[in-house]
């Protein structure tokens, strides 16, 4: 797969080790905004935009792991990062055991939150629907259909800012990269490779989460040798936007964090 050059951001110190970042299908970097304060008092902390997504390239889909692979590989390689931990949610999350499987050289540890690593008839289906509604109503008619499964009602009614957030990053997908990454979930592919992972992995899930529901992820971890499991309670799908406290929690003892 041909890589393209993604839009990236570093933070916390030059001489730190590397944790690299991956967005959810929909969102942009700044869905890590509040984990990025203390994840570069110990990293040195790389985010990014998919492709398709905030400031970096959309270009024509449909798109493939292989792609995102190699697009992340390509953000490692622009920033003379040799050997990284990578973090990622939903999409990033996935994408985080795309690298672990095809370049466990260049991958410390996963943190994979959020994801499946399969594609069900019934995931394939809810995204011929949300495609559907892109279709019929253009980003703003599949944000009405998302955010609900995203956040918490607690989160919504208490935290409209983490909403607000969201929504303007979610709005700045282009079409073609919201296609092009619906299509490669579509095609969704690693469950049946887990038992050859090599990489320390851990796997979050959130309490409430419908699409990579807690029973999802276990099953992904039990695959996984030597991997761990979490799961954050009440959170939804974006968990570290839902429950950032909870979220620290679990992954802190993974990442070596010190957590007050």
């Amino acid at each position: 797969m041909t890589s393209i050059k993604l839009h990236s951001s570093v933070h916390g110190p030059s001489d730190a080790p590397v944790l690299l970042l991956l967005n959810s299908l929909g969102a942009t970097e700044s869905m890590w905004a509040a984990q990025i304060p203390l994840l570069s008092s110990h990293y040195r902390v790389i985010s990014c935009d998919t492709r398709g997504h905030g400031n970096s390239p959309a270009p024509e889909g449909p798109y493939q792991f292989a792609d995102f692979v190699a697009d992340a590989l390509a953000v490692l390689d622009d920033h003379g990062v040799e050997k990284a931990t990578v973090m990622g949610v939903s999409l990033g999350g996935m994408t985080a055991l795309g690298l672990g499987l095809n370049h466990p050289e260049r991958i410390e540890r996963i943190v994979c939150c959020g994801a499946r690593a399969d594609a069900p008839d019934p995931f394939v289906q809810s995204w011929h629907t949300r495609l559907a509604k892109l279709d019929e109503g253009g980003l703003e008619a599949v944000w009405a259909g998302t955010v609900g499964f995203w956040l918490s009602d607690e989160t919504r009614k208490n935290h409209p800012d983490r909403e607000a957030t969201l929504r303007d990053g979610f709005l700045q997908t282009a079409e073609t990269g919201y296609r092009g990454c619906a299509h490669a979930l579509m095609q969704l592919d690693y469950l049946r490779h887990l038992n050859t992972m090599t990489v320390p992995t851990l796997f979050v899930s959130g309490e409430h989460d419908a699409g990579a529901t807690p029973a999802t992820m276990e099953a992904m971890a039990a695959a996984c040798p030597g991997s761990h499991y979490a799961c954050v309670s009440g959170a939804k799908h974006v968990i570290n936007v839902d429950r950032p406290q909870d979220f620290a929690l679990a992954i802190g003892g993974f990442l070596g964090l010190d957590i007050e």
